[in-house]
């Protein structure tokens, strides 16, 4: 119907996630093994960083857990975590494991007995008022000799001592009026911390990265990725000559380009390289007029790491107007290609192509699709710019079926490359967007107030209907630009991923099943069913000569946001375990059993479906709360179900959560400026679906 189809266009947005030391054993040729055992290898093992210890790999040399020996892979322990959001990676850092929440919440843990050392919670309920709206929270944190760094949704960076877990100092790192917020993990540079931050999708931003002392918390430089107003001068070089490629008063919606995810540390060449995300408003037309390439949007930029200057770029999405961003991790590998060694950097944004760049100069290597792409045809090998298909920027206000969808052929989800097999591992998502300008007017376009979800478009998902599977893992050959295999994956993407040593590549489900795979093959060798979604990416690590695998449990905004797509999955907020396992040879832990609880529709017998129009109640629920909720009311572990809410009948109660914020303290954002009226109508709507499910 309308509402239905009108909630859908407006929240596909959910799509809108370190220390680099190089280690001898990370090369196919050191990684030798005895029965099982690593010789010759560091012990322990650490994982130090969000992506590892080996250019963002998400790759460890632990060797024990092999293909010979992952029969024998048990459970250790497990540990219950806060109700929410929890897709973050764990830190392995000398025997210990430190897990973070979505809230910054840190625990840390003896890695093999499982037994609590400390907890540090930074209350950021208490302090990021609009910002917790993001609903986000934590990917992930840093560390670097003895020190631990998160960073808060509220853009707080914080340093804390790794063994004690008392705060050392605390830093913001954006303007607490403006609608940036943090989300991403801090990555090491040295001596250096770097943050970068969100909110292009919700707020007028302009992005910047910012690199911090890492002993004192003093900014050292900061990068912004868009340029400003020119009646104000620019910052450097570089965002003079970008601003030649934007058009307009851009600076009044702030362009975007924010740094939410992707940072990468090249310690050989002292370079950083962002991935810089969407513009803000995601519409093309009217953020820049509809010319120009608007740099550095949808770019990955190479930074000199002790100073900030800008030393090249690379633009994946020119003028990018689909929520397009180069966002996703950022990987570094030495390939032979063409008979020479070359040293690159390997990303699989959301676009659907697998790109090899030159990491030294910025060059274009190639560009491949592994999923389809109806948007452009290819990537031209003499330009390095996409083909495009002019339909794609629906020039005559009509629709366009773009694949991969404004979700993306590859979320913030990491992959992983092994230097083994010569692999990247993309968790691969299937779906797609009919998207359009709607009744949208450049002229006239106002961004909608208070963290509303507004790209200044429509976008509807859709499927390709001659592709069964909805999700994949997909292994590609960088090197070839091929596909070596590929296994289907349950809802709309898998976990993030991780490969190692012992010829395994290990990634989560949404349906709870952890699955191990043989590297080369695809074929599954091992399983264990986690009772509960997993989107996070696993780690290895080794201690007391023993290897280890952790990951945690538990759904998250974003992917929770599509589960009127899975719902055979039966997600359930309330019962869903948020938890941290750690797996061993031979362990033989096990976990509680789930006990499953029914979701119920409330009795609503007083309801008229005609008493009040249904479409703008769906405007603004799509616009506030879906992103958490689920489209359409059909939630998936990232908040509750709000259809089998009793909140939803009266007024009282619910304009006493909603707008008076009496569930902060929970997580739940305080929507303050909401009229009686717009109550009223998400009421109303809300009502409306409970019906529809009781039917």
């Amino acid at each position: 119907m309308l509402v239905t189809q009108y909630v859908q266009r407006i929240m596909i947005i959910c799509s809108a996630g370190c220390v680099l030391f190089a280690l001898c054993s990370c090369s196919p040729d050191s990684a030798q093994t005895d029965g099982g055992r690593a010789t010759g290898r560091p012990d322990p093992i650490d994982w130090p960083g969000y992506g590892g210890s080996s250019g963002e790999q998400h790759f460890s040399p632990a060797s024990e857990i092999s293909q010979n020996t992952v029969g024998r892979l048990g459970l250790l322990w497990s540990y219950d975590l806060d109700i929410e959001n929890s897709v973050s990676q764990p830190l392995a850092i000398n025997g210990m494991l430190y897990v973070t929440t979505g809230r910054s919440r840190i625990t840390a843990f003896r890695a093999v007995s499982g037994n609590v050392v400390w907890q540090f919670d930074p209350d950021v309920t208490e302090t990021a008022g609009r910002k917790l709206r993001s609903s986000w929270g934590s990917r992930g944190i840093a560390y670097r000799e003895g020190r631990l760094y998160t960073a808060t949704v509220d853009g707080n960076l914080i340093c804390m001592d790794a063994e004690s877990g008392q705060q050392l100092w605390s830093v913001p790192t954006v303007d607490p009026a403006s609608g940036l917020y943090v989300t991403g993990a801090p990555r090491i540079m040295d001596e250096m911390v770097i943050i970068g931050n969100g909110g292009a999708d919700v707020s007028d931003a302009r992005g910047y990265v910012t690199a911090y002392d890492g002993n004192t918390g003093e900014q050292l430089w900061r990068f912004y990725t868009v340029p400003g107003n020119p009646a104000d001068g620019f910052e450097n070089d570089a965002l003079e000559l970008a601003a030649k490629t934007w058009n307009g008063e851009w600076w009044r919606y702030g362009g975007g380009g924010t740094v939410w995810n992707a940072i990468t540390y090249d310690d050989k060449y002292k370079t950083v390289y962002l991935g810089v995300g969407n513009g803000a408003p995601w519409n093309h037309e009217i953020r820049s007029e509809g010319e120009g390439d608007n740099l550095f949007l949808a770019s990955i930029v190479a930074l000199d790491a002790d100073t900030g200057a800008y030393k090249w770029h690379y633009q994946v999405n020119p003028g990018e107007t689909w929520d397009y961003n180069a966002s996703m991790d950022i990987a570094l590998a030495t390939l032979t290609i063409g008979g020479e060694t070359r040293d690159v950097l390997l990303q699989a944004p959301k676009n659907g192509f697998v790109y090899v760049i030159d990491r030294v100069n910025g060059d274009f290597i190639s560009a491949r699709p592994f999923v389809k792409t109806t948007w452009a045809s290819k990537i031209d090998p003499e330009s390095g710019r996409p083909v495009e298909d002019p339909a794609a920027r629906f020039p005559d206000g009509g629709s366009f079926d773009l694949f991969p969808g404004t979700f993306g052929a590859h979320s913030w989800m990491p992959m992983a490359f092994s230097p083994q097999t010569g692999l990247v591992y993309i968790p691969t998502s299937f779906i797609g967007s009919r998207i359009s300008s709607g009744d949208v007017k450049a002229d006239d376009w106002a961004r909608y107030p208070g963290f509303g979800s507004d790209g200044g478009m429509s976008a509807a998902p859709i499927w390709d209907e001659t592709n069964p599977s909805r999700s994949a893992l997909t292994a590609w050959n960088p090197v070839d630009q091929e596909l070596a295999w590929q296994v289907p994956t349950t809802g709309v993407t898998g976990g993030g991923v991780m490969a190692t040593a012992g010829g395994l590549v290990f990634q989560g489900e949404i349906n709870g099943t952890f699955n191990a795979y043989d590297a080369s093959s695809g074929d599954r060798v091992w399983s264990f069913d986690a009772q509960a979604p997993i989107l996070a990416p696993p780690i290895a690590f080794a201690a007391g000569g023993r290897d280890y695998i952790a990951i945690q449990t538990g759904s998250s905004t974003g992917a929770a946001a599509l589960g009127t797509f899975f719902e055979d999955i039966s997600i359930d907020y309330r019962n869903m375990a948020r938890r941290v396992l750690v797996f061993a040879l031979d362990g033989d832990a096990s976990l509680p059993a789930r006990k499953p609880l029914p979701l119920v529709a409330i009795e609503d017998p007083d309801f008229d479906a005609g008493s009040r129009p249904l479409l703008a109640g769906a405007i603004a629920y799509g616009r506030r709360c879906a992103h958490c909720h689920g489209l359409e009311g059909v939630a998936a572990g990232s908040a509750p179900d709000l259809r089998a809410s009793y909140t939803i009948l009266n007024d009282e109660t619910f304009t006493v959560i909603v707008r008076e914020g009496a569930l902060v303290r929970n997580g739940m954002p305080q929507f303050e400026e909401l009229a009686d009226e717009t109550l009223l109508d998400m009421r109303h709507y809300l009502r409306f679906e409970a019906s529809q499910m009781r039917q």
